[in-house]
């Protein structure tokens, strides 16, 4: 990936710090776009954005295409958790989950596609969830948001194709980051939760943050050229495995 550029939003912590140290590692120049941008490791530079706000995320799209020279790979890793039923979050809360989840994707990749389209390796993709194609209990609105995100991952994939532009998606299963740990730590009890939430995938482990960076660099990398519309699921089986379960003797 050497000579590639590429921006990461959300890239100060989680999956995405592991992802912009990752396409570092492989020779990328990589710029994230962060709440919190400034405690981040060389070779990384921030910016400052917030993907709620158009002109907050196009400053910070112009600034770090500016510095880099351009921009052939974009990362949309931005986004925030809910929890609950349909009845237990009010419109407010969609309103806010749906602005940054999906919306967020929407202002990054705008402001960035004249950038891409001048690249002669342009990719996006977007950090989406197993919780758009499984149904799991308590996530009503954050299910809906990354079911919106592959959706838009489609139709992205196809109206840039011609433009030399290819997007695809990786849908993690539950990921072993700071979010989830504020929520075990918020638990009656933290440890029956993370054995519960590590015995719900077929590996029996929560996924590590660099499993999925490193799914989300192949895809933005030109070993995936031919690779466009695809949501790659990083999820231990969660998906499409159904283990039996453990005799009962």
């Amino acid at each position: 990936m050497a000579g590639l550029r590429a921006l990461v939003t959300g890239g100060a912590s989680g999956i995405g710090l592991a992802t912009a140290r990752l396409l570092a590692e492989r020779g990328a120049r990589v710029a994230v776009l962060d709440l919190q941008p400034d405690a981040l490791p060389e070779p990384l530079s921030g910016h400052r954005a917030d993907v709620a706000d158009e002109r907050s995320v196009r400053g910070a799209v112009r600034a770090a295409a500016q510095e880099l020279g351009g921009v052939d790979i974009l990362v949309n890793n931005a986004g925030v958790g809910a929890l609950g039923t349909v009845e237990d979050n009010p419109d407010e809360e969609w309103h806010r989950v749906y602005d940054v989840n999906v919306l967020g994707v929407v202002r990054t990749t705008r402001a960035a596609l004249p950038y891409l389209r001048a690249s002669a390796h342009a990719a996006v993709v977007n950090t989406c969830s197993i919780a758009a194609t499984a149904g799991l209990p308590q996530r009503a609105l954050y299910s809906a948001s990354k079911g919106a995100v592959q959706s838009l991952t489609l139709a992205m994939a196809t109206d840039h194709i011609d433009e030399g532009v290819r997007v695809n998606c990786v849908n993690p299963g539950t990921v072993d980051t700071p979010w989830i740990g504020r929520l075990l730590d918020a638990a009656e009890d933290p440890a029956a939760e993370r054995t519960a939430l590590n015995a719900r995938q077929p590996t029996g482990r929560l996924v590590r943050a660099e499993e999925v960076a490193a799914a989300i660099a192949y895809l933005a990398s030109p070993a995936a050229a031919a690779v466009t519309g695809t949501a790659l699921a990083v999820d231990g089986g969660m998906a499409g495995l159904r283990k039996r379960p453990p005799r009962q003797d």
